[in-house]
């Protein structure tokens, strides 16, 4: 089985590589971007039988930065 976690920032949480991101998109000339969020998406390969609490319970404790980060999961089968 596999999933998929989307880790990204929780609003309010200042995002310095959505901004460099921004910044590099305009001085390619993409002139209407207001804003960018950057995350990172994992993907897991599973044991058949994993439970969706181990799952969240990888992303609690160590996947996501729960402080600062929500998480998704999605899984693919």
């Amino acid at each position: 089985m596999k999933a998929r976690v989307f880790v990204t920032l929780k609003n309010g949480v200042l995002d310095p590589q959505g901004k460099a991101i921004r910044h590099a998109l305009e001085g390619l000339g993409f002139a209407g971007v207001n804003d960018v969020r950057a995350g990172k998406m994992i993907e897991l390969d599973l044991a058949d039988g994993t439970s969706d609490a181990d799952i969240d319970a990888m992303c609690a404790k160590l996947l996501a930065n729960t402080v600062i980060e929500n998480y998704r999961i999605e899984k693919l089968g």
